[in-house]
């Protein structure tokens, strides 16, 4: 794990082009172990552009992604999972009548392999006791531990996307990517939530969230981006962002 306050993931000047049109127009941010950083901004603004960017599922048609000091434009996601970083996405995809564990250990086990059945047909008894106790070390690490056996799909949302971080956890990351993860869910889920990503933020690990959800954001976050347009607005501490007149402009229309 990188040391408190080391930047582990960082975009410089990264820019999109899908035909004429700019997703993502000059973009720099730097994400720092140890913290939380949460990338908002407006419908369309181009956030789930540059996750993409970040997270090697896309490549920037200029600009660089560095993590952990090496450039990984171009590189494949699989790839980058190993090296350490996890992201979840929107919709959470579990597998409904397996076990919570299953569903852990098997999403654990993809971020390394591909092919869903066949890498799993080719454990033997010990690499699936590896994957197995793996998977429940991280469910117990998130408060998931009396749900072990569980049907997954008997789980509520606000669990089931702790579910999908216990999963994201299982490749031992150093950075956790993290697309909506508050959507949909109810108070107390939000609170669950909340609670588990500032434990793992105090274990030194670098977390990145794009959210819609402000109250969520503002009440949880060190620092936060703020884009709109395909481009940066605004970057500063939660407090900050509150009141910067180009963030009300492009949230409100200016009426705060």
């Amino acid at each position: 794990m990188p040391n408190k306050g080391d930047v582990v993931l960082e975009a410089k000047n990264v820019t999109k082009k899908f035909g004429g049109l700019v997703a993502n127009n000059d973009m720099s941010l730097q994400v720092h172990a140890g913290e939380i950083l949460a990338l908002i901004g407006p419908n369309g603004a181009g956030k789930s552009t540059m996750f993409n960017q970040l997270s090697g599922v896309d490549t920037p048609t200029s600009g660089e992604v560095i993590f952990k000091g090496e450039k990984i434009n171009g590189q494949y996601s699989r790839k980058i999972a190993q090296q350490g970083m996890s992201r979840t996405f929107q919709h959470v995809k579990i597998l409904a009548e397996m076990t919570v564990l299953e569903n852990v250990a098997i999403g654990g086990h993809l971020r390394g392999h591909q092919g869903v059945f066949s890498s799993l047909l080719r454990l033997d008894r010990v690499e699936e006791n590896i994957l197995l106790n793996e998977a429940k070390l991280q469910l117990e690490r998130v408060g998931l531990g009396e749900y072990l056996y569980a049907e997954a799909g008997s789980l509520a949302l606000g669990q089931q996307r702790i579910l999908e971080i216990a999963r994201a956890l299982c490749s031992d990351p150093c950075v956790l990517l993290l697309d909506e993860p508050a959507a949909g869910l109810r108070l107390k889920e939000k609170e669950a939530l909340a609670a588990l990503l500032l434990k793992l933020k105090a274990e030194g690990m670098a977390i990145l969230l794009v959210e819609h959800d402000m109250d969520f954001v503002m009440n949880l976050v060190d620092r936060i981006v703020v884009m709109e347009f395909g481009q940066k607005i605004a970057e500063g501490l939660p407090e900050e962002i509150q009141k910067n007149e180009a963030v009300l402009e492009a949230y409100l229309g200016g009426a705060a």
